[in-house]
């Protein structure tokens, strides 16, 4: 059918399906009776076609570094099925995820997004995932293809990354998800690899990906991350998004009229897009792309798993879980207590049809709410507080608001990122838009007020200019780099005053270099001081625990910006230090993308990082720290003591965060708990560590053959849970190389297994590597090679705790051209 149809097009449709046709959707060809279809983030909640801050309500699950941490990955394809059918109902076909990068340092704004450090434990989370997905007739788009493991420069800068670094690290998730998922499509980076942008990559997208793997998808560009027209059509990017047509279009049509685009390749082109629809059953069924929010138990039922699973507990001397019978009396204290910070930041946000606090999942826990006292400490939030409240919107054509307003609409928060406006009338380029609202302080005293935007605005108390973000605009870091930093004022207000606030608005073409958005957010808040944290302290030592929520949001952790360091922002670490002088019981719980430093720790009874688990964050923690289940999740990144010890960070600024257009990735394939073992640096928390609430006892591995061949080898260890509780374990295998003719790893993780076992019951963790497991990427001879000698499998709880080494030779060694199936054994 497909052929039939391409056969009936003129070059003009076969071009037109190579562009979006708006921000969301691709461009039918009625006439041949090809349909349209929706696309949607993201990897944690199908937001639709909404912007990133409203919308129709969403399912919120839990972010890639905390499904990483559940190393799980049956319960990962659960949530990736989920998902997929959460997509239906915003009438979407494709997913734009899973976003597979990997934690190169501890800084990057994504890492929140992506699963681990180790290309293994992603590769076998996101072919999870997407099998999840796919199983329901969607399509899921693996991300960001390659080399994207910063926000600084994201759409210029060039990863400058070896070939052996790019296979052995970089490369395997991407590779794993065509070889055994079937994955139906593939989303370039914004970046250049070694120079060359990754939507103009031919080796990467054809020689590689299509040639070597055999993909036969599509691949689309991110969202304004293609920059040309015969380069990104020759190079086999097949989708520019979003549309209408910047550089395909007529600009297409001429270049394969002069003869610098082969009519051949626009139809290879066309017709993997048409391959798409089939496969997404868009040519049986018409799409419906009608928006609807669908709340379902099942998957309410699942996030809560899926939080505990991924959840970290870290430190635990003898404190958790808590008895909920013997507390009379519980503080809960920090900036993230009353606040639920569920989601990271950027393009995976969604508007999430409710979220549970940390305090709101306590209270729910515990019969007598009264034990519970609150105190916020301190803030930590980038930016000031948003507003929330009743906001009146009018909509004007043209600039200034004046005239009638064409549209008016109440909404209840104060941010605005419009991918597509209210009305068909108003001209995104040549609107303005009022915001007007009261605002009632309960406190009197300085506020402070806070707007970005990406265009211009103004904001007014009371007819009184207070924050000006219209004259002397300019670009700053916020809304994927289009819109200002941050533009600040502060008034001495009254408590119970009603204040007439407004927000005027218009776009702007300065408002962005390629990528024009329009946005605006806005806020107030009465800045916390010393009494906040003297009045936490007291919270503290009034009660028998102290439970202490800290870390980050996803103003912090966000695409479009990396982190300035790996401290606790704001006076987190003051506050926690200070509570926990004033309760010796205190356990701190953790939010974060990634990474701390801790000087605190050595101080406080207990640590849990729960990372940004979605919706049911407040009843998935309580769940843990009452101990209603056991803390499944390990770490899937190393935390190291300081950011100096992070594998990317050095006195160069060339390996990070770049230099002249240019970011070196000089630490070649020691990342993460490589770098850790190579350099002999330790850890706070190594790679894999995590504690549980029970014991285990482990027996001898087992091996299926005591050398390679072509079926791989199976390593096989019984568990037997010898505590008094239901809990989980996992086992980790590596692999130890001889010396070589390169410099490898100590050891690199090649398989795990996680197992849960009720008290006294026995089972078997079952781990199979294949050849390529023991392999290197030999540039000069443009393949995977085991040369001959000694290797050993390293069966270990953790980078750290190795509790056995079985030795395994290899005699003759082998060769795998990278075009062959990691089980096709060349001798």
């Amino acid at each position: 059918m497909i052929d039939s149809i391409l056969d009936q097009m003129t070059l003009e449709e076969q071009v037109s399906l190579l562009s979006g046709a708006d921000f969301w959707t691709t461009v039918p060809v009625e006439r041949l009776g090809v349909p349209k279809i929706k696309v949607t983030d993201g990897p944690n909640g199908a937001r639709g076609a909404g912007s990133l801050v409203a919308g129709v309500k969403a399912t919120c699950f839990p972010v890639g570094i905390a499904l990483g941490a559940t190393w799980n990955p049956d319960l990962v394809g659960q949530m990736g099925a989920a998902l997929a059918r959460q997509a239906k109902s915003k009438g979407a076909a494709v997913l734009l995820a899973p976003t597979v990068n990997i934690h190169r340092s501890g800084l990057n704004g994504r890492n929140f997004e992506c699963y681990s450090e180790d290309p293994m434990l992603t590769a076998e989370l996101a072919v999870a995932y997407i099998a999840g997905v796919q199983r329901e007739g969607i399509a899921a788009t693996i991300k960001h293809f390659a080399g994207n493991e910063s926000e600084i420069e994201r759409q210029t800068m060039s990863s400058d990354i070896d070939e052996r670094t790019l296979r052995e690290i970089y490369l395997p998730p991407f590779e794993q998800a065509v070889r055994r998922a079937g994955l139906m499509a593939v989303m370039s980076s914004y970046n250049r690899l070694n120079g060359t942008y990754t939507s103009e990559h031919h080796w990467l997208l054809t020689k590689v990906l299509r040639e070597e793997w055999g993909f036969d998808g599509i691949v689309m560009s991110d969202w304004f991350g293609s920059h040309s027209t015969e380069e990104t059509i020759n190079a086999g990017l097949d989708l520019e998004m979003p549309g209408p047509a910047r550089d395909r279009g007529e600009k297409l049509v001429a270049a394969v009229r002069e003869g610098k685009v082969e009519a051949a390749t626009v139809r290879a082109a066309a017709r993997r897009m048409l391959l798409l629809l089939e496969r997404v059953g868009a040519f049986e069924n018409k799409p419906d792309l009608t928006e609807r929010a669908i709340d379902l138990p099942e998957d309410r039922a699942l996030i809560r798993r899926l939080g505990a699973e991924g959840a970290v507990l870290l430190k635990n001397d003898g404190i958790l879980p808590l008895a909920k019978t013997s507390l009379d009396r519980i503080a809960v204290i920090g900036p993230n207590a009353a606040s639920a910070r569920v989601m990271g930041g950027g393009s995976a946000q969604i508007a999430a049809h409710y979220t549970v606090s940390p305090l709101d999942g306590i209270r729910a826990a515990l019969s007598n709410a009264n034990s519970i006292s609150h105190a916020v400490g301190c803030r930590h939030n980038r930016l000031i507080d948003v507003f929330k409240g009743k906001i009146t919107v009018e909509y004007f054509k043209g600039r200034g608001c004046e005239g009638q307003p064409l549209h008016v609409e109440t909404v209840d928060k104060g941010e605005f990122f419009w991918f597509e406006l209210p009305s068909n009338d108003l001209d995104p380029a040549d609107f303005s838009a009022r915001m007007t609202m009261q605002f009632v302080p309960e406190e009197s005293g300085d506020h402070v007020f806070g707007m970005i935007n990406a265009g211009l605005a103004r904001l007014f108390v009371d007819g009184a200019l207070t924050v000006d973000g219209h004259d002397g605009w300019t670009r700053g870091e916020n809304y994927f780099g289009t819109a200002n930093d941050e533009q600040r004022g502060a008034l001495a207000l009254e408590a119970e005053r009603a204040y007439e606030i407004a927000v005027e608005y218009e776009p702007s073409i300065a408002s962005g270099a390629g990528i024009n958005l329009i946005a605006v957010r806005f806020g107030v808040e009465k800045p916390l001081g010393e009494a906040d944290i003297e009045a936490a302290v007291e919270t503290a030592r009034n009660a028998d625990v102290a439970l202490l929520f800290v870390g980050r949001d996803g103003e912090w952790d966000t695409e479009g910006l990396d982190l300035p360091d790996m401290r606790l922002p704001g006076r987190q670490e003051e506050l926690i230090e200070r509570v926990a002088a004033a309760n010796a019981n205190t356990v701190v719980v953790l939010q974060t993308g990634g990474p701390v430093e801790m000087p605190w720790l050595g101080k406080v009874r207990a640590l849990l990082q729960i990372w940004y688990p979605g919706q049911e964050l407040g009843n998935a923690v309580a769940d843990v720290l009452f101990g209603d289940v056991e803390p499944g999740g390990r770490l899937p990144q190393t935390f190291p003591k300081a950011l100096a010890d992070n594998s990317a960070i050095s006195d160069d600024p060339a390996i990070y965060p770049g230099k002249d257009g240019h970011v070196r990735y000089a630490e070649g394939v020691f990342v993460g708990y490589r770098h850790h073992d190579a350099r002999a640096v330790e850890p706070l928390f190594p790679f894999g560590f995590g504690l549980g609430y029970t014991r285990f006892s482990w027996g001898e591995p087992r091996l299926s053959a005591g050398e390679m061949g072509p079926e791989g080898i199976t390593v096989s260890v019984d568990l037997t849970n010898i505590g008094e509780r239901a809990g989980s374990e996992l086992v980790q295998l590596y692999v130890r190389s001889p010396k070589t003719k390169v410099e490898r790893p100590d050891k690199e993780l090649r398989a795990f297994a996680k197992l849960s076992l009720q008290p006294g019951e026995t089972g078997t963790a079952v781990m199979k590597i294949l050849p390529r497991d023991l392999a290197y990427f030999d540039v000069e001879a443009s393949a995977f090679r085991a040369e001959a000698g000694d290797y050993q499998l390293v069966v270990a709880a953790n980078a750290a705790d190795i509790r056995f080494i079985i030795d395994l030779p290899s005699p003759s060694g082998y060769v795998l051209p990278p075009s062959h199936q990691a089980t096709s054994l060349i001798r």
